[in-house]
């Protein structure tokens, strides 16, 4: 097992990080990897979306990191396979606000993380779409970061501040932290803004972008409604074949 932990990250929201953390995890896991995803989104959409009640009995993310349960008590079989979860839900946003208020708490999600790192291939953390505690949490515990970039206008808006945080806790906590890919989502190929986004970013993070694009597609936004990765949902749709090919590209630059 290797054990890599890779943060999927943006500050911006709606640019595709929680459906490429259920539909990359749900994709690596179909190719026969042991994947966890962490849910350290307060808004909890990864875990409704792979068939979690986010308000349901089940320990959360909130009970280990605050209440010290053990992180193999909050850990639960997904909807997709070979894909366990971590979930989570709103009192996570509380945490921000005790943790900033105690201090020492960067290597807290890091520390928990080890105890579990052994016995998958891949864990994938879902991170909140700001620049606050919990990213920055995250971001510590990471060995890498994925970017999801939505091909909008203003789709490198905000990336030279993803930079500097990314910098940060490099250069205070996580001197090995790696810059993982780029995911382009949300193309559309009829457009000519698509295809100049496309080629901005490349340019941007040379040598970094995914080739495996990630289009607009209805059957993406309606899968998780059903608690399902878009694989179980409708393994037939573009959406699907997107992150298939995602994931195995992944996989490939991960050998």
């Amino acid at each position: 097992m290797v054990g890599k932990i890779i943060s999927i990250f943006n500050q911006k929201g709606g640019v595709g990080k929680t459906t490429t953390s259920i539909n990359l995890s749900a994709g690596v896991g179909r190719l026969d990897k042991k994947v966890l995803l962490v849910d350290l989104d307060p808004q909890g959409n990864s875990t409704s979306g792979l068939g979690l009640d986010k308000d349901g009995d089940e320990n959360k993310l909130y009970d280990v990191l605050a209440l010290d349960i053990p992180i193999k008590d909050a850990i639960y079989e997904s909807s997709a396979k070979n894909v366990n979860i971590i979930p989570s839900n709103n009192e996570l946003a509380g945490l921000e606000i005790e943790l900033a208020r105690l201090g020492g708490w960067e290597t807290l999600l890091r520390d928990k993380l080890a105890m579990v790192k052994d016995e998958y291939d891949f864990i994938f953390i879902d991170c909140p779409p700001s620049l606050g505690i919990l990213s920055v949490l995250g971001l510590i515990a990471s060995d890498s970061v994925i970017i999801p970039i939505q091909c909008e206008y203003y789709a490198l808006e905000g990336v030279s501040q993803l930079f500097e945080t990314i910098q940060l806790v490099k250069a205070n906590f996580n001197p090995n932290l790696q810059i993982e890919g780029v995911v382009l989502s949300m193309f559309d190929g009829r457009t000519n803004l698509s295809i100049q986004v496309v080629d901005e970013v490349k340019s941007f993070f040379k040598g970094k972008v995914y080739t495996s694009i990630i289009p607009r597609n209805v059957r993406l936004a309606e899968a998780p409604s059903h608690g399902l990765s878009i694989m179980d949902y409708d393994d037939k749709s573009r959406g699907s074949e997107a992150y298939e090919e995602l994931a195995e590209e992944f996989l490939y630059l991960n050998e």
